[in-house]
């Protein structure tokens, strides 16, 4: 467990070995996720890797080749090492580096772990096949899966200067929400190929796309750009709300948000650029984009853009 000696924390070694795997399976899986947290000082980027880490292996669970009923057995099973991390029987010599990552992290931090449980609630969805008729069906999706990662993480960054955490909180959320929606229109080709969907029934027949996306072309007669577009405007609101939190953290925080955030908003861009580019192929951003968009997070410009701006656009 992390300890403090001499007025400076110390970190067992089973404790760092679990921090290190929990790194290693962020930086190989979550490239964007990885190139935000590095902009962090160890201890938080740490907890971040954690929280990624045990993200991960709920997405997996969803994603994989098992029963629906089986993913459902394993999800439970992720619930106990929750509960397990809050009655705090997770010793640092577990056999779970995700979970003894996690455990630190919860002693470290104020982590909102029911946020994890809704992680779990939004996979169930996943599992069960759900599909959504509104917006607002999709956003309690949404929420689920993006929204509370970002209240968690709001746990690891606090709140600078006095601002309220509570409205922070909704802040994060709602960029959670645009990320979220960012990637159900990148991956609309991938999801169809996997029997999902996940934007609202009433906006694809209105733009006569109900049939779904199953080759590299728009379903006949429909407009499938309008979609994109309609789609697009909806997530850059959801963007100018939640860029909003910047101003509200320390400059590092603020930093890591803005780079992870901002790629994701750059690939919005692309998107509304070119939009029939999502069903031919993923759709990603070079590294050198990636790697502006972290330069400008560590200067703080979004921050202070966001600060002047009267709707919160950065």
């Amino acid at each position: 467990m992390s300890r403090t000696v001499n007025g400076s924390a110390h970190t067992s070694g089973p404790v760092l070995a679990a921090y290190r795997y929990c790194e290693a399976v962020t930086g190989h899986e979550a490239r964007n996720f990885a190139y935000g947290i590095r902009l962090l000082p160890a201890p938080k980027r740490q907890a971040m890797s954690a929280l990624y880490a045990f993200s991960r292996r709920v997405d997996d669970i969803g994603d994989g080749e098992l029963p629906p009923r089986e993913k459902a057995e394993r999800l439970d099973g992720t619930r106990g090492l929750l509960t397990r991390v809050r009655a705090g029987e997770v010793a640092e010599d577990d056999t779970d580096p995700v979970a003894v990552a996690l455990a630190d992290s919860a002693r470290r931090f104020p982590l909102p772990l029911e946020g994890l449980d809704e992680l779990i609630d939004g996979v169930l969805m996943d599992v069960r096949g759900e599909t959504y008729e509104t917006w607002d069906d999709l956003a309690v999706y949404c929420r689920c899966v993006a929204g509370a990662i970002g209240r968690l993480s709001l746990g690891v960054f606090g709140t600078a200067n006095g601002h309220d955490h509570a409205r922070a909180a909704e802040y994060a959320d709602t960029l959670g929400l645009a990320l979220q929606l960012t990637n159900i229109l990148r991956d609309v080709r991938e999801d169809a190929a996997n029997g999902r969907t996940y934007l609202p029934a009433e906006d694809l027949a209105k733009f006569g796309c109900a049939a779904g996306f199953h080759s590299d072309t728009a379903p006949p007669g429909s407009d499938f750009p309008g979609l994109v577009e309609f789609e697009v405007r909806r997530a850059r609101a959801l963007f100018a709300t939640g860029y909003r939190l910047l101003p509200m953290l320390d400059r590092r925080s603020g930093a890591c948000v803005s780079a992870m955030a901002g790629i994701y908003r750059r690939l919005l861009d692309r998107i509304a650029a070119d939009p029939e580019a999502v069903l031919r192929g993923r759709v990603s951003l070079p590294g050198r984009q990636k790697a502006y968009v972290a330069v400008r997070g560590l200067a703080g410009l979004d921050a202070r853009r966001t600060a002047r701006s009267p709707r919160g656009d950065a």
